[in-house]
């Protein structure tokens, strides 16, 4: 049975582009925190599937909840680094991306005692537009990246970029994995399937299906994703316009379940151990 990647990104439900507009970094801390809870969820589910996986911390976060950043590690799941703010990148100045991430590794690193090697940014945003972040997570030590969608969205996205993992090269040749999140071709559309508010909109039948055709007939790991957030069905709710409050709140509680079956019917282990880093 392939082994595919499983990942969580650690985040609180008011720290999400969804909600930017209305809650801006210096109100979070205005805001009531579940993140900590939630995520004790998720890590007693995956102690009780003996699952490993790996966690992308906001290093805000991880600041606030040292504990919980610790207990993630003791249980041998990963720690990679979601950067310190949940900002998208393609907004910010390479000097900006740069004291971001350093901050963010440096915090995770103490806490642990570990070498951090893998990335995620927020809201996949490393686009065209953001490619220079590259050389900037090769400089700061990073062994692998998880952010380039190569899929069509409004906020993220490189369409046509490769879908499975593989190597991306700097500019003084040196080199890092990417491990795109998982899409799912479909007469000739790439199709998003790799966790989050695709896991929530469509069936699970359908979520299954795709995952096992990559395994079986791409043989291909997937990577799954989802959010703490997202196994919190009584989660204050932020008033918002139809199109966001759909994206964050669809299917919410319906989360766990889904979880429970997608980790009984596939193998998961960290990304790092999937890279074999």
């Amino acid at each position: 049975m392939t082994v595919n990647a499983l990942s969580i990104d650690v985040e609180d439900y008011y720290q999400v582009e969804n909600f930017k507009h209305l809650i801006p970094e210096r109100d979070w801390v205005n805001y009531e925190s579940r993140v900590e809870a939630n995520t004790c969820t998720i890590l007693q589910i995956l102690d009780t599937f003996q699952v490993r996986a790996t966690f992308f911390i906001l290093g805000w976060l991880a600041e606030r909840y040292p504990d919980l950043v610790q207990s993630i590690h003791k249980q041998g799941h990963e720690v990679a680094s979601h950067g310190y703010l949940h900002n998208l990148i393609y907004n910010c100045k390479p000097e900006h991306f740069q004291e971001d991430i350093n901050r963010s590794k440096k915090i995770l690193e103490d806490l642990t005692g570990d070498s951090v090697v893998g990335y995620r940014a927020p809201s996949y945003s490393i686009t065209r537009r953001s490619l220079w972040a590259i050389d900037i997570l090769i400089k700061a030590g990073f062994k692998y990246d998880s952010s380039i969608f190569p899929t069509i969205h409004d906020r993220y996205g490189i369409p046509g970029a490769q879908r499975f993992p593989h190597k991306l090269w700097g500019s003084d040749g040196q080199c890092l994995d990417e491990f795109p999140p998982t899409t799912f071709k479909m007469f000739g559309i790439t199709v998003p399937v790799s966790g989050g508010a695709y896991f929530r909109f469509f069936p699970y039948l359908l979520t299954k299906w795709a995952f096992t055709w990559i395994n079986r007939w791409e043989k291909k790991p997937i990577i799954f994703y989802l959010h703490p957030w997202e196994f919190d069905p009584g989660q204050p709710r932020i008033k918002t316009d139809m199109f966001r409050h759909m994206r964050h709140y669809f299917n919410i509680e319906k989360t766990e379940t889904r979880f429970k079956k997608v980790l009984r019917d596939f193998k998961f282990d960290t990304v790092k151990s999937i890279l074999q880093l």
